[in-house]
């Protein structure tokens, strides 16, 4: 179990000024009430979204666990049942019609399971040229767009992208961060969410962008001994609930029931500052990416000296980074 937990603050009826002016200086996750989001917490029913959706493809990800794991993320565009079965590790990408995903999605035991009959699906919109296009539901799903109301937080030039999830009940999503501001709307159904904040990177165990350390809960502290000294930060989501996640926290989100969600990121930074191929948002900003290349050329270069001196000026370098670059203040 991760050692420190602290549960995220609440409020409701926060209004835009007090949001820019008091709260999102502070650089915290927020879980904001009350904000009118339209119809679409008691319009968007199974039955109402599979008509709307009608015979609309999109991707799915099925998971023969509960854990989601994008570390060994499998993509399929066609397959077979036998070709399915000998490719599954963790998680799959499957072509799949809307209409009939969002009825499996909302059951445990559904008759057409494609691995097995616990399996569990989740959707993520994407744009129509995924490498090219930002998934925006107002685009990818115009009948829902009048259904809801983004809250306006942020300006319209800072919009980056909005993404209409849909999560079968118990689905665990892997621990990551995103380098654009995020407000999780939670529309229908229940989650739990799971915050670290970003100066606890180093008891994560990242590759990448993404966690290594899939079971929050009961983590393998012999494998990840590190990680029981993350501060976890935590709270529940019910419909109606928008939560406020910063830039560079990392969550996990665990669906608590058959849940739809919407995904609003806008650019925290001048528009520059971004990676223009970046189309999910989780791409680094090119400065950060510009230093890691340098960095690892400065260690190829350290690589020349006999261990002894390389771990010696290594542990300079650390020194000189936290001494320029760490900041000053404190939580």
């Amino acid at each position: 179990m991760a050692g420190q937990h602290l549960p995220v603050t609440r409020l409701e009826g926060v209004s835009r000024e007090q949001f820019m002016q008091h709260l999102y200086p502070q650089r915290k996750p927020l879980v904001l009430e009350g904000i009118d989001l339209g119809p679409c917490t008691s319009k968007w029913t199974v039955d109402y979204l599979s008509q709307v959706g009608g015979k609309k493809e999109v991707k799915i990800h099925v998971a023969a666990v509960a854990q989601m794991d994008f570390i060994k993320l499998y993509l399929l565009t066609s397959w077979s049942r036998g070709q399915l079965k000998r490719s599954i590790k963790n998680s799959l990408f499957q072509s799949h019609y809307h209409e009939q995903h969002i009825k499996d999605i909302s059951s445990y035991g559904h008759q057409r399971a494609l691995v097995e009959r616990d399996e569990k699906y989740y959707l993520r919109s994407l744009g129509e040229d995924p490498r090219k296009d930002v998934a925006d539901i107002r685009k990818q799903f115009p009948l829902l767009k009048e259904d809801i109301k983004f809250p306006e937080f942020f300006k319209e030039e800072q919009f980056f992208s909005s993404v209409f999830r849909i999560s079968s009940p118990g689905l665990q999503l892997w621990t990551h961060y995103d380098v654009m501001d995020n407000l999780l709307i939670q529309v229908t159904g229940k989650k739990r969410v799971v915050l670290f904040s970003p100066r606890d990177a180093q008891y994560l165990y990242l590759k990448g962008t993404k966690s290594e350390v899939l079971n929050i809960d009961n983590p393998d502290l012999a494998k990840y001994p590190l990680f029981s000294k993350a501060r976890r930060y935590e709270c529940s989501l019910e419909a109606g609930d928008v939560l406020f996640i910063p830039a560079l926290w990392f969550h996990n989100v665990i669906s608590e029931e058959f849940g739809v969600g919407v995904n609003i990121f806008w650019k925290h930074l001048p528009s520059e500052c971004y990676d223009k191929t970046d189309t999910y948002g989780n791409k680094d900003p090119t400065a950060a990416s510009r230093a890691a290349q340098i960095l690892d050329r400065a260690l190829k270069t350290l690589a020349e000296l006999p261990e002894e001196y390389r771990d010696f000026y290594a542990r300079r370098m650390v020194l000189h980074i936290q001494d320029k670059a760490y900041s000053k203040n404190s939580e």
